[in-house]
Protein backbone atom coordinates (compact mmCIF):
# COMPACT_ATOMS: atom_id res chain seq x y z
CA UNK A 1 0.00 0.00 0.00
CA UNK A 2 1.68 3.20 -1.00
CA UNK A 3 2.27 5.56 2.42
CA UNK A 4 1.01 8.94 2.74
CA UNK A 5 4.39 10.30 2.82
CA UNK A 6 4.65 9.06 -0.55
CA UNK A 7 0.90 10.18 -1.50
CA UNK A 8 1.60 13.75 -0.11
CA UNK A 9 4.60 13.91 -2.35
CA UNK A 10 2.03 13.41 -5.74
CA UNK A 11 0.97 16.92 -7.31
CA UNK A 12 -2.24 17.58 -5.46
CA UNK A 13 -3.67 18.00 -9.59
CA UNK A 14 -1.84 14.63 -10.68
CA UNK A 15 -3.90 12.82 -7.39
CA UNK A 16 -7.21 14.57 -8.21
CA UNK A 17 -6.92 13.12 -11.26
CA UNK A 18 -6.07 9.58 -10.83
CA UNK A 19 -9.31 9.18 -7.75
CA UNK A 20 -11.30 10.71 -10.01
CA UNK A 21 -11.34 9.68 -13.42
CA UNK A 22 -9.33 10.32 -16.91
CA UNK A 23 -10.47 13.20 -17.87
CA UNK A 24 -8.72 16.66 -17.56
CA UNK A 25 -10.06 17.99 -13.92
CA UNK A 26 -10.93 14.33 -12.56
CA UNK A 27 -14.33 14.37 -14.87
CA UNK A 28 -15.15 11.14 -16.32
CA UNK A 29 -14.70 11.13 -20.24
CA UNK A 30 -17.98 11.68 -22.26
CA UNK A 31 -18.60 8.55 -24.20
CA UNK A 32 -18.33 8.55 -27.67
CA UNK A 33 -22.12 7.70 -29.29
CA UNK A 34 -22.96 5.40 -31.67
CA UNK A 35 -26.38 5.36 -33.02
CA UNK A 36 -28.29 2.37 -34.73
CA UNK A 37 -31.08 3.76 -36.48
CA UNK A 38 -33.01 0.31 -38.30
CA UNK A 39 -35.77 -2.22 -38.49
CA UNK A 40 -35.28 -3.32 -34.55
CA UNK A 41 -38.36 -5.28 -34.82
CA UNK A 42 -36.94 -7.80 -38.00
CA UNK A 43 -34.45 -10.42 -37.11
CA UNK A 44 -31.46 -8.62 -39.33
CA UNK A 45 -32.14 -5.31 -36.86
CA UNK A 46 -32.30 -7.13 -34.02
CA UNK A 47 -29.46 -9.61 -34.30
CA UNK A 48 -27.29 -6.59 -36.27
CA UNK A 49 -27.85 -4.04 -32.82
CA UNK A 50 -26.83 -7.12 -30.53
CA UNK A 51 -23.69 -7.44 -32.63
CA UNK A 52 -23.05 -4.00 -32.14
CA UNK A 53 -23.22 -4.42 -28.46
CA UNK A 54 -20.92 -7.06 -28.12
CA UNK A 55 -18.26 -5.14 -30.19
CA UNK A 56 -19.13 -2.02 -27.81
CA UNK A 57 -18.32 -4.19 -24.70
CA UNK A 58 -15.11 -5.60 -26.38
CA UNK A 59 -13.58 -2.25 -26.79
CA UNK A 60 -14.72 -0.84 -23.58
CA UNK A 61 -13.59 -3.51 -21.85
CA UNK A 62 -9.98 -3.16 -23.07
CA UNK A 63 -10.17 0.62 -21.98
CA UNK A 64 -12.45 2.39 -24.68
CA UNK A 65 -11.56 4.45 -27.56
CA UNK A 66 -8.74 7.01 -27.52
CA UNK A 67 -9.39 10.29 -29.45
CA UNK A 68 -8.64 13.69 -28.97
CA UNK A 69 -5.99 12.78 -26.49
CA UNK A 70 -8.90 11.14 -24.19
CA UNK A 71 -9.24 7.89 -23.63
CA UNK A 72 -13.23 7.34 -24.08
CA UNK A 73 -15.88 4.74 -23.80
CA UNK A 74 -18.33 3.23 -26.17
CA UNK A 75 -22.09 4.01 -25.74
CA UNK A 76 -24.72 2.79 -28.03
CA UNK A 77 -28.26 4.40 -28.77
CA UNK A 78 -30.97 3.06 -31.02
CA UNK A 79 -33.74 3.68 -32.52
CA UNK A 80 -36.80 1.64 -34.18
CA UNK A 81 -37.49 2.97 -37.42
CA UNK A 82 -40.23 -0.02 -38.37
CA UNK A 83 -39.33 -0.03 -41.93
CA UNK A 84 -39.81 -3.60 -42.27
CA UNK A 85 -43.59 -3.65 -41.71
CA UNK A 86 -45.81 -3.14 -44.64
CA UNK A 87 -47.61 0.02 -45.38
CA UNK A 88 -44.75 2.06 -43.07
CA UNK A 89 -43.85 4.89 -45.05
CA UNK A 90 -40.35 6.23 -46.27
CA UNK A 91 -41.06 9.40 -44.39
CA UNK A 92 -41.69 7.58 -40.54
CA UNK A 93 -38.25 6.27 -40.71
CA UNK A 94 -36.65 9.24 -42.08
CA UNK A 95 -38.19 10.81 -39.02
CA UNK A 96 -36.97 8.22 -36.70
CA UNK A 97 -33.33 8.84 -38.57
CA UNK A 98 -33.34 12.62 -37.50
CA UNK A 99 -34.57 12.28 -34.34
CA UNK A 100 -31.92 10.21 -33.21
CA UNK A 101 -29.32 12.29 -35.03
CA UNK A 102 -31.17 15.62 -33.38
CA UNK A 103 -31.38 14.31 -29.72
CA UNK A 104 -28.68 12.06 -29.07
CA UNK A 105 -26.45 13.31 -31.05
CA UNK A 106 -23.98 10.08 -32.20
CA UNK A 107 -20.08 10.49 -33.43
CA UNK A 108 -21.11 7.58 -36.06
CA UNK A 109 -24.03 5.77 -36.93
CA UNK A 110 -23.83 1.90 -37.82
CA UNK A 111 -26.33 -0.52 -39.46
CA UNK A 112 -28.63 2.32 -40.74
CA UNK A 113 -31.23 1.29 -43.05
CA UNK A 114 -33.07 -1.81 -43.55
CA UNK A 115 -34.98 -1.02 -46.93
CA UNK A 116 -32.94 0.11 -49.79
CA UNK A 117 -35.60 2.75 -50.75
CA UNK A 118 -35.25 4.43 -46.70
CA UNK A 119 -30.80 4.13 -47.15
CA UNK A 120 -31.39 6.15 -50.38
CA UNK A 121 -33.96 8.86 -49.02
CA UNK A 122 -31.42 8.86 -46.03
CA UNK A 123 -28.39 9.84 -47.51
CA UNK A 124 -29.14 13.57 -47.99
CA UNK A 125 -29.88 13.39 -44.34
CA UNK A 126 -26.68 12.11 -43.41
CA UNK A 127 -25.21 14.26 -45.61
CA UNK A 128 -26.38 17.45 -44.14
CA UNK A 129 -25.54 16.49 -40.70
CA UNK A 130 -22.44 15.52 -41.34
CA UNK A 131 -22.18 11.57 -39.52
CA UNK A 132 -20.45 9.06 -40.32
CA UNK A 133 -22.61 6.27 -41.85
CA UNK A 134 -21.78 3.16 -42.01
CA UNK A 135 -24.97 0.89 -43.59
CA UNK A 136 -24.79 -3.01 -43.27
CA UNK A 137 -28.55 -4.39 -44.54
CA UNK A 138 -29.91 -1.82 -47.10
CA UNK A 139 -28.30 -3.75 -50.68
CA UNK A 140 -29.56 -1.56 -53.54
CA UNK A 141 -26.77 -0.66 -55.80
CA UNK A 142 -28.02 2.79 -56.23
CA UNK A 143 -26.09 3.37 -53.50
CA UNK A 144 -23.03 3.18 -54.89
CA UNK A 145 -23.91 5.15 -58.06
CA UNK A 146 -25.29 8.08 -55.83
CA UNK A 147 -21.76 8.27 -53.72
CA UNK A 148 -20.22 8.45 -57.73
CA UNK A 149 -22.57 11.48 -58.45
CA UNK A 150 -21.33 13.66 -55.53
CA UNK A 151 -18.53 12.20 -54.12
CA UNK A 152 -17.95 15.51 -51.78
CA UNK A 153 -21.75 15.68 -50.65
CA UNK A 154 -21.65 11.77 -49.39
CA UNK A 155 -18.45 12.01 -48.23
CA UNK A 156 -19.77 10.10 -44.84
CA UNK A 157 -21.78 7.12 -46.27
CA UNK A 158 -20.52 3.89 -46.46
CA UNK A 159 -21.31 0.08 -46.63
CA UNK A 160 -19.85 -3.09 -45.19
CA UNK A 161 -23.27 -5.20 -45.81
CA UNK A 162 -23.34 -7.27 -49.12
CA UNK A 163 -24.71 -5.50 -51.85
CA UNK A 164 -27.66 -6.94 -54.59
CA UNK A 165 -25.39 -7.15 -57.48
CA UNK A 166 -22.50 -9.20 -55.81
CA UNK A 167 -25.48 -11.57 -53.95
CA UNK A 168 -26.55 -11.41 -57.88
CA UNK A 169 -23.08 -12.47 -58.52
CA UNK A 170 -22.89 -15.63 -56.16
CA UNK A 171 -26.45 -16.76 -56.81
CA UNK A 172 -25.68 -17.16 -60.56
CA UNK A 173 -21.83 -18.60 -60.28
CA UNK A 174 -24.02 -21.23 -58.08
CA UNK A 175 -26.72 -21.32 -60.76
CA UNK A 176 -23.96 -22.23 -63.18
CA UNK A 177 -22.57 -25.01 -61.27
CA UNK A 178 -25.60 -26.75 -61.10
CA UNK A 179 -26.42 -26.54 -64.56
CA UNK A 180 -23.49 -27.52 -66.18
CA UNK A 181 -22.81 -30.14 -62.97
CA UNK A 182 -26.54 -31.93 -64.03
CA UNK A 183 -27.70 -30.58 -67.05
CA UNK A 184 -30.53 -28.63 -65.57
CA UNK A 185 -32.27 -26.24 -67.88
CA UNK A 186 -35.39 -24.55 -66.42
CA UNK A 187 -35.65 -22.04 -63.41
CA UNK A 188 -38.26 -19.75 -61.55
CA UNK A 189 -37.96 -16.86 -59.55
CA UNK A 190 -39.94 -16.02 -56.51
CA UNK A 191 -39.47 -12.56 -55.27
CA UNK A 192 -40.42 -9.83 -52.51
CA UNK A 193 -41.88 -6.60 -54.26
CA UNK A 194 -39.23 -4.58 -52.98
CA UNK A 195 -35.96 -2.81 -54.50
CA UNK A 196 -33.15 -4.88 -53.53
CA UNK A 197 -34.92 -8.11 -54.49
CA UNK A 198 -36.10 -6.66 -57.93
CA UNK A 199 -32.89 -5.65 -58.68
CA UNK A 200 -31.47 -9.26 -58.06
CA UNK A 201 -34.19 -11.03 -60.29
CA UNK A 202 -34.09 -8.06 -62.63
CA UNK A 203 -30.39 -9.28 -63.00
CA UNK A 204 -30.30 -13.19 -62.58
CA UNK A 205 -33.27 -13.31 -64.93
CA UNK A 206 -31.29 -11.81 -67.92
CA UNK A 207 -28.31 -13.78 -67.18
CA UNK A 208 -30.10 -16.79 -66.67
CA UNK A 209 -32.24 -16.44 -70.36
CA UNK A 210 -27.97 -15.31 -72.20
CA UNK A 211 -26.93 -18.65 -69.86
CA UNK A 212 -29.32 -21.02 -72.10
CA UNK A 213 -31.91 -21.57 -69.05
CA UNK A 214 -35.50 -21.28 -69.87
CA UNK A 215 -37.37 -19.23 -67.45
CA UNK A 216 -40.81 -20.37 -65.95
CA UNK A 217 -41.66 -16.85 -64.62
CA UNK A 218 -40.18 -14.29 -62.12
CA UNK A 219 -43.29 -13.87 -59.46
CA UNK A 220 -43.43 -11.01 -57.25
CA UNK A 221 -45.01 -10.93 -54.15
CA UNK A 222 -45.59 -7.90 -51.85
CA UNK A 223 -43.80 -7.36 -48.03
CA UNK A 224 -46.47 -9.65 -45.51
CA UNK A 225 -47.56 -12.30 -48.11
CA UNK A 226 -48.70 -15.67 -46.74
CA UNK A 227 -49.53 -17.83 -49.53
CA UNK A 228 -47.35 -18.87 -52.83
CA UNK A 229 -49.15 -21.28 -53.97
CA UNK A 230 -49.52 -19.25 -57.30
CA UNK A 231 -46.09 -19.80 -57.63
CA UNK A 232 -46.44 -23.72 -56.58
CA UNK A 233 -48.53 -24.49 -59.02
CA UNK A 234 -46.83 -22.74 -61.92
CA UNK A 235 -43.61 -24.78 -60.91
CA UNK A 236 -45.41 -28.26 -61.39
CA UNK A 237 -47.07 -27.07 -64.38
CA UNK A 238 -43.71 -25.44 -65.86
CA UNK A 239 -41.71 -28.36 -64.39
CA UNK A 240 -39.33 -26.06 -62.90
CA UNK A 241 -36.36 -27.61 -61.85
CA UNK A 242 -34.56 -24.87 -59.80
CA UNK A 243 -36.99 -22.62 -57.59
CA UNK A 244 -35.28 -19.36 -56.83
CA UNK A 245 -36.67 -17.64 -53.78
CA UNK A 246 -35.63 -13.72 -52.67
CA UNK A 247 -36.55 -12.88 -49.72
CA UNK A 248 -36.13 -11.01 -46.27
CA UNK A 249 -39.65 -11.22 -45.25
CA UNK A 250 -40.27 -13.39 -41.73
CA UNK A 251 -43.43 -14.63 -43.58
CA UNK A 252 -41.10 -15.92 -47.15
CA UNK A 253 -40.82 -19.51 -45.05
CA UNK A 254 -43.94 -20.57 -45.63
CA UNK A 255 -42.82 -21.19 -49.15
CA UNK A 256 -41.06 -23.90 -47.94
CA UNK A 257 -44.03 -25.62 -46.46
CA UNK A 258 -46.22 -25.13 -49.39
CA UNK A 259 -42.89 -26.94 -51.50
CA UNK A 260 -43.05 -29.52 -49.51
CA UNK A 261 -46.83 -29.76 -49.08
CA UNK A 262 -46.87 -30.24 -52.28
CA UNK A 263 -44.33 -32.64 -52.93
CA UNK A 264 -42.40 -30.60 -55.59
CA UNK A 265 -39.04 -32.50 -57.10
CA UNK A 266 -37.24 -28.81 -56.90
CA UNK A 267 -34.18 -27.83 -55.91
CA UNK A 268 -34.50 -24.74 -53.69
CA UNK A 269 -31.78 -22.21 -54.08
CA UNK A 270 -31.90 -18.55 -52.81
CA UNK A 271 -32.41 -16.69 -49.53
CA UNK A 272 -35.10 -16.87 -47.68
CA UNK A 273 -34.06 -14.81 -44.12
CA UNK A 274 -36.20 -16.86 -42.09
CA UNK A 275 -34.61 -20.58 -43.15
CA UNK A 276 -30.82 -19.09 -42.34
CA UNK A 277 -30.34 -19.95 -38.18
CA UNK A 278 -29.32 -23.13 -37.07
CA UNK A 279 -32.78 -23.84 -35.42
CA UNK A 280 -34.81 -22.98 -39.21
CA UNK A 281 -34.64 -27.24 -39.04
CA UNK A 282 -37.11 -27.24 -35.81
CA UNK A 283 -39.20 -24.14 -36.70
CA UNK A 284 -40.49 -25.27 -40.09
CA UNK A 285 -40.19 -29.07 -39.39
CA UNK A 286 -37.71 -30.42 -41.91
CA UNK A 287 -39.29 -28.58 -44.93
CA UNK A 288 -36.14 -26.92 -45.50
CA UNK A 289 -34.16 -30.31 -46.66
CA UNK A 290 -32.29 -29.67 -49.52
CA UNK A 291 -32.31 -26.18 -49.54
CA UNK A 292 -29.34 -24.22 -51.23
CA UNK A 293 -29.36 -21.19 -48.59
CA UNK A 294 -27.24 -18.17 -48.95
CA UNK A 295 -25.83 -16.46 -46.13
CA UNK A 296 -24.97 -12.75 -47.00
CA UNK A 297 -21.84 -12.49 -44.80
CA UNK A 298 -20.11 -14.47 -42.28
CA UNK A 299 -20.81 -14.38 -38.42
CA UNK A 300 -24.09 -16.71 -38.10
CA UNK A 301 -22.06 -19.63 -39.39
CA UNK A 302 -18.17 -19.95 -38.24
CA UNK A 303 -15.33 -21.32 -41.15
CA UNK A 304 -11.94 -21.74 -40.38
CA UNK A 305 -10.61 -19.70 -43.49
CA UNK A 306 -11.96 -16.64 -40.94
CA UNK A 307 -10.42 -16.79 -37.38
CA UNK A 308 -13.01 -13.94 -36.57
CA UNK A 309 -16.12 -15.33 -37.46
CA UNK A 310 -15.00 -18.11 -34.79
CA UNK A 311 -14.70 -15.80 -32.08
CA UNK A 312 -17.93 -13.62 -32.89
CA UNK A 313 -19.56 -16.59 -33.11
CA UNK A 314 -18.70 -17.98 -30.05
CA UNK A 315 -18.75 -14.66 -28.05
CA UNK A 316 -22.59 -13.74 -29.43
CA UNK A 317 -23.31 -17.31 -28.27
CA UNK A 318 -21.68 -16.70 -24.55
CA UNK A 319 -22.93 -12.85 -24.35
CA UNK A 320 -26.61 -13.60 -25.64
CA UNK A 321 -27.27 -17.57 -24.84
CA UNK A 322 -27.03 -20.51 -27.23
CA UNK A 323 -30.52 -20.07 -27.94
CA UNK A 324 -29.66 -16.86 -29.56
CA UNK A 325 -26.52 -18.07 -31.45
CA UNK A 326 -28.63 -20.65 -33.05
CA UNK A 327 -31.06 -17.81 -34.41
CA UNK A 328 -28.32 -15.73 -36.14
CA UNK A 329 -30.00 -14.35 -39.24
CA UNK A 330 -27.70 -14.37 -42.76
CA UNK A 331 -27.41 -11.01 -43.32
CA UNK A 332 -26.51 -7.92 -40.87
CA UNK A 333 -25.00 -9.15 -37.81
CA UNK A 334 -20.97 -10.07 -39.35
CA UNK A 335 -20.22 -6.77 -40.86
CA UNK A 336 -22.60 -4.72 -38.05
CA UNK A 337 -20.02 -6.06 -35.28
CA UNK A 338 -17.16 -5.45 -38.04
CA UNK A 339 -18.13 -1.33 -38.31
CA UNK A 340 -17.73 -0.77 -34.94
CA UNK A 341 -14.13 -1.99 -34.92
CA UNK A 342 -14.06 0.16 -38.59
CA UNK A 343 -15.50 3.19 -37.05
CA UNK A 344 -13.00 2.80 -33.73
CA UNK A 345 -9.97 2.38 -35.40
CA UNK A 346 -10.90 5.32 -37.64
CA UNK A 347 -11.55 7.07 -35.22
CA UNK A 348 -8.24 6.22 -33.12
CA UNK A 349 -6.07 7.15 -36.49
CA UNK A 350 -7.62 10.56 -36.99
CA UNK A 351 -6.92 11.49 -33.13
CA UNK A 352 -10.44 13.45 -33.14
CA UNK A 353 -13.69 12.90 -33.46
CA UNK A 354 -14.19 15.71 -36.18
CA UNK A 355 -16.47 13.74 -39.01
CA UNK A 356 -14.53 15.19 -42.12
CA UNK A 357 -11.59 13.37 -40.63
CA UNK A 358 -13.12 10.09 -39.17
CA UNK A 359 -15.08 9.84 -42.50
CA UNK A 360 -11.49 10.19 -44.68
CA UNK A 361 -10.08 7.09 -42.33
CA UNK A 362 -13.14 5.21 -42.77
CA UNK A 363 -12.47 5.11 -46.60
CA UNK A 364 -8.69 4.08 -45.73
CA UNK A 365 -9.38 0.90 -44.24
CA UNK A 366 -7.61 -2.12 -44.18
CA UNK A 367 -8.69 -4.97 -41.72
CA UNK A 368 -9.57 -8.55 -41.15
CA UNK A 369 -12.59 -9.12 -39.57
CA UNK A 370 -15.44 -11.37 -39.15
CA UNK A 371 -16.36 -10.73 -43.33
CA UNK A 372 -13.35 -11.21 -44.29
CA UNK A 373 -10.95 -8.52 -45.70
CA UNK A 374 -11.99 -5.07 -45.32
CA UNK A 375 -11.55 -2.59 -47.96
CA UNK A 376 -13.71 -0.10 -49.57
CA UNK A 377 -13.84 0.40 -53.26
CA UNK A 378 -13.74 4.14 -54.68
CA UNK A 379 -17.55 4.44 -54.08
CA UNK A 380 -17.47 3.51 -50.48
CA UNK A 381 -18.78 0.01 -50.89
CA UNK A 382 -16.56 -2.80 -49.42
CA UNK A 383 -15.54 -5.16 -51.93
CA UNK A 384 -16.70 -8.93 -52.03
CA UNK A 385 -15.09 -11.62 -53.22
CA UNK A 386 -14.10 -15.56 -52.97
CA UNK A 387 -11.10 -15.34 -51.58
CA UNK A 388 -11.16 -14.33 -47.81
CA UNK A 389 -7.50 -12.84 -47.75
CA UNK A 390 -8.30 -10.67 -50.30
CA UNK A 391 -12.34 -9.59 -49.89
CA UNK A 392 -15.33 -9.82 -47.64
CA UNK A 393 -16.99 -13.29 -49.06
CA UNK A 394 -20.27 -14.65 -48.22
CA UNK A 395 -21.66 -18.25 -48.22
CA UNK A 396 -23.95 -20.96 -48.93
CA UNK A 397 -25.39 -23.85 -47.41
CA UNK A 398 -27.28 -26.71 -48.20
CA UNK A 399 -29.84 -28.03 -45.32
CA UNK A 400 -29.39 -31.81 -44.88
CA UNK A 401 -31.26 -34.21 -42.71
CA UNK A 402 -31.41 -34.42 -39.38
CA UNK A 403 -31.12 -30.37 -40.05
CA UNK A 404 -27.09 -29.72 -40.15
CA UNK A 405 -26.07 -26.71 -42.85
CA UNK A 406 -23.13 -27.68 -45.28
CA UNK A 407 -21.43 -25.75 -46.43
CA UNK A 408 -21.46 -25.70 -50.00
CA UNK A 409 -19.88 -21.76 -51.66
CA UNK A 410 -17.30 -20.29 -52.11
CA UNK A 411 -14.75 -23.41 -52.41
CA UNK A 412 -12.52 -22.03 -49.96
CA UNK A 413 -14.87 -22.86 -47.07
CA UNK A 414 -16.94 -25.34 -48.66
CA UNK A 415 -17.27 -28.93 -46.91
CA UNK A 416 -19.22 -30.80 -49.50
CA UNK A 417 -20.69 -30.01 -53.17
CA UNK A 418 -24.65 -29.92 -53.78
CA UNK A 419 -26.87 -32.55 -53.90
CA UNK A 420 -29.52 -32.43 -55.85
CA UNK A 421 -32.90 -33.93 -54.52
CA UNK A 422 -34.25 -36.72 -55.98
CA UNK A 423 -37.42 -36.90 -58.34
CA UNK A 424 -36.17 -33.69 -60.68
CA UNK A 425 -37.20 -33.89 -64.33
CA UNK A 426 -34.77 -33.79 -66.24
Amino acid sequence: MVGWRVALAIPLVVLVALLLGPAAGGAPAEPIVLGVPTALGSIEGADSLRAVQLAVDEINARGGVRAGGVQRPLQVVSIDTREHEPGIPIHDALAALEKLITERRPHAIVVGAFRSEVLLAAMDVVARYRVPYVVTIAMTPAFEARIASDPAKYKYLFRMGLQSEYFAGNLARVLGFVKSRFGLSRVQFVHQDVLWAKGTVGFLETWARQAGWSVVSADAYPTGATDFSASVLRARTGRTQVLVPVFDMPQSGILLKQVKGARLPVLVLGFISPAVPADAWQTFEGAVDGMVQFVAEPGPIAIGALPKSIHFNRAYGQKYGEAARLKLSGHGPGPSYDAVYVVAAAMERAGTLDPDRVAEEIRKTDMEGVIGRIRFNDRHQVVYGGLPTQTAISLAFQWRAPGRRVVVYPEVAAEDEIRLPAGIAR
